[in-house]
């Protein structure tokens, strides 16, 4: 197991394994590999990522509350359930209209 990782072989629930601090970002790795990570994320009200690209596609999948996801500009309202996919080296950024949770899913290629 990497550091940071969660225990393989045993069950979880996203929604469950990480918690909401006040005025803050939470992270946690699912899974770091050189081919990519899996990453979980806890957002208070309000809080979030300013505009920013990244090298690789990346996958957000929403588990909890509700998120603005901004993508070349354009507004994005995600859901728990709802996912989306950034586009490689396209300005995003991520804001939390309600506290939310998210899965961060980046494949590198």
């Amino acid at each position: 197991m990497g550091q940071n990782e969660f225990e393989k072989g045993v069950k979880f629930l996203f929604a469950e394994s990480i918690s909401y601090a006040e005025k803050a970002v939470v992270s946690k790795h699912i899974l770091k590999k050189q081919t990519g990570n899996i990453s979980l994320f806890a957002f208070d009200k309000k809080e979030g990522l300013s505009e920013h690209t990244t090298p690789f596609d990346a996958m957000v999948l929403i588990v909890d509350g509700k998120a603005e996801i901004i993508i070349n500009g354009e507004s994005h309202l995600l859901e728990s359930g709802e996912s989306i996919i950034m586009p490689a080296n396209v300005p995003h950024a991520l804001r939390a209209v309600e506290k939310f949770k998210m899965v961060l899913t980046m494949i590198k290629s």
